[in-house]
């Protein structure tokens, strides 16, 4: 084995020469679609060069060695963990869904950048150095060996499994999109062949392969988000580098704004949309005579159509619609609400992208500074108790690189975070400049591709055969992966940034299946339930729950629960509550006990679940749950969750510590040793 000198080097080596490959692997199909290569063989050459890439890397750090798979040796240098950790963090959240949401919510999307970026900070600051001190495998190997016993070990499993599996089904449903889009596979399948490549890699080596892997997988995120930026950049301004000229182009958008939101067409546009959600109001209201008198009318005018011997398609096309009714007033109740609140945001003068707590009135930007505030909270203490992330710090070579490495992180992170706001604004000022007004017939072709994976609508509802804003409705999620189509760039950008977004997903992906699978192996089948298992049995059980996991996330992503976005932000309340007051007192509060950080973690798990779930949905039909919504406390939205479980927790683990009896002495004396020495 290489000294550790020699070990990095050859790291170094070996990464430069895959960068170089990788970049000679984009000029040839530059090169070869400017002969007239299809551009679905461009999708298909990416998705299967940088799978098999990824595959290859996990077939040759197969391992059977325990501290290997778990933790990859702990001798992963900093520089490299930095790179790792980079591309385990940026996950399609940050890489698809980062720049659609600023693109959408302007200002108030940088609560996203400011709370993932600040919450770096204080895993350098609280938590990195000190668990890989204590020098466990996982986040709750490090709650049963500092409060003791196995019950905060299964309520910190609890905890790490439904943060991780909401996260990782928001990877999953990205890697759906890409693939569906790029190489026409249907989102269902594309779902499920997605999920083959994350689990070559996990599933072979766990963390010494994924580790590994990530790396890899940075290399070709960074090149995919960076360069259809950089040409959009060069070709608005003349500059290739969109961070210097960002202002100018953010003061465009802002005439363009100034422009396009006041004309007469814009306005009749929002007008009809507002008479629309009146209408729908009106419907619900009347419950169920409306439904009925629906059906009623449907079945008049096929009825009058059959008479009239009209044309066979307009007479199946109501047959469809009467079909496809609600079949009770209480589905239709749901669905007609759903239509209601559509047509009103439709409606609604939209935000300004450089205002900062947009609102109507005095209350209602209150209500986004609120939002802003709580979110980028939730997010940052989310941040730092992210168990797929806090392991990465287990893997280091020493606590000194366990903090140096979030150093790296941050760099590496920042190459991302830095564009994201200059890559909405691009796409904005192209989008306003030369799609709005433009006579529908004439839409470019990317409207239509993505209007097939349903993430974008066009719908002409004052019938002037111009496409206003108010009737171009855009997902956040389709904003980075059709930049280079809506800026006329080359197909291979296309592809390009097809691969850097399944390696954003698939990095993210690999790192929570395996936190949930370790989770369980390591947590609850070694530790509780056979601590004499052998380490190959071990790694059997970790690789079946792994699997399992794997295809229960593609199942539930399949469904297209809601965007990337949301459910991330979920996770990361969901983490913030569980896992930040447990960890941060148990580091420096040697008074903490058992008994306090049980109860602080289930009950700021419980509060958060509690508000996130009756904030966002009016019903959970698979667990019969009908009429639960409920309005939000202080107007503070789901994603903001955590906000109440955070306080809770920590309030919670306090007064319960206290109340009861201390930890031993063996304990406490064990948590001074961690905390007070300089750290090496």
């Amino acid at each position: 084995m290489p000294t550790a000198k020699g070990f990095r080097q050859q790291l170094k080596r070996y990464y430069l020469l895959y960068t170089v490959g990788f970049l000679a692997f984009v000029a040839v199909l530059a090169f070869l679609e400017h002969l007239g290569l299809p551009p679905r063989w461009i999708g298909y050459a990416f998705l299967l060069f940088t799978i098999l890439i990824y595959a290859t890397i996990g077939v040759m750090s197969r391992t059977a060695d325990v501290s290997e798979y778990y933790v990859a040796g702990r001798r992963v240098p900093a520089l490299f963990n930095g790179m790792a950790t980079g591309a385990d963090w940026m996950s399609a959240a940050s890489f698809i869904g980062m720049a659609g949401t600023l693109y959408l919510t302007g200002y108030q999307g940088l609560a996203y950048i400011m709370g993932w970026t600040g919450g770096y900070v204080l895993v350098a600051l609280f938590l990195a150095p000190y668990l890989r001190k204590f020098g466990q495998y996982t986040i709750p190997d490090f709650l049963a060996v500092r409060y003791g016993g196995n019950a905060p070990r299964l309520v910190g499993v609890a905890a790490a499994i439904i943060a991780s599996f909401v996260y990782v089904v928001a990877q999953i449903y990205g890697v759906g999109l890409i693939t569906s889009r790029f190489v026409s596979l249907q989102f269902e399948i594309g779902v499920f062949v997605g999920l083959a490549g994350i689990l070559v890699c996990s599933f072979l080596g766990g963390m010494r392969a994924v580790t590994w892997t990530q790396v890899a997988q940075y290399v070709i995120l960074i090149i995919a988000y960076v360069t259809p930026v950089a040409l959009l950049s060069f070709q608005i301004t003349s500059v290739p580098v969109p961070q210097l000229v960002y202002g100018e182009v953010l003061q465009e958008v802002g005439k363009l704004e100034e422009k396009l939101f006041e004309t007469p067409a814009e306005q009749e546009v929002r007008g009809l949309y507002r008479e629309r959600a009146d209408a729908y109001y009106e419907k619900i209201m009347r419950l169920p005579v409306s439904l009925a008198e629906e059906r009623q009318r449907l079945t008049m005018r096929i009825n009058a159509l059959k008479e009239e011997n009209a044309p066979m398609r307009e007479v199946v096309a109501l047959e469809r619609l009467r079909r496809d009714l609600p079949a009770n007033a209480e589905e239709a109740r749901e669905r007609w609400d759903a239509a209601m609140h559509a047509a009103a945001d439709r409606g609604a003068m939209p935000i300004r992208h450089a205002e900062a707590f947009p609102g109507r009135s005095e209350a209602e930007s209150s209500a986004a500074r609120l939002n802003f505030l709580t979110l980028m909270f939730c997010l940052m203490v989310g941040t730092a108790a992210l168990p797929h992330v806090l392991m990465r710090y287990y893997t280091t070579p020493t606590v000194k690189e366990a903090r140096e490495s979030v150093t790296w992180s941050l760099f590496f992170i920042l190459l991302l975070y830095f564009t994201a706001p200059a890559y909405a604004v691009f796409a904005k000022y192209e989008v306003y400049s030369t799609l709005i007004n433009t006579p529908i017939a004439h839409l470019p072709s990317w409207v239509a591709a993505w209007g097939k994976v349903g993430l974008v609508a066009i719908e002409d509802i004052n019938h002037d055969g111009l496409l206003q804003l108010a009737e171009l409705s855009l997902n956040p999620d389709v904003i980075v992966l059709a930049t280079p189509e809506i800026a006329g760039l080359p197909y291979v950008i296309s592809g390009l940034v097809a691969a850097g977004g399944l390696a954003a997903a698939l990095s993210t992906a690999d790192g929570l299946l395996l936190t949930i699978a370790g989770s369980l192996s390591h947590d609850v089948y070694y530790k509780i339930i056979q601590p004499r298992a052998s380490t190959q049995w071990r790694l059997v059980i970790s690789k079946s729950l792994l699997l399992v996991t794997a295809v229960l996330a593609a199942t539930v992503a399949a469904q297209r629960p809601a965007t990337i976005l949301y459910m991330v932000a979920w996770a990361f309340s969901i983490a913030a509550a569980a896992f930040f007051p447990a960890l941060v007192i148990g580091i420096f509060w040697k008074r903490a006990n058992r008994a306090g950080a049980v109860s602080g973690m289930v009950v700021g798990l419980l509060i958060t679940v509690y508000y996130m779930v009756r904030v966002q949905f009016d019903s959970v039909p698979w667990l019969g749950l009908r009429g639960i919504g409920m309005e939000p406390w202080f107007g503070i939205q789901s994603t903001s969750a955590g906000v109440w479980g955070v306080p809770a927790g920590f309030l919670t683990i306090v007064v319960v510590s206290l109340l009861t009896r201390p930890p031993s002495r063996e304990v406490q004396d064990f948590v001074e040793q961690v905390h007070y020495p300089q750290l090496r």
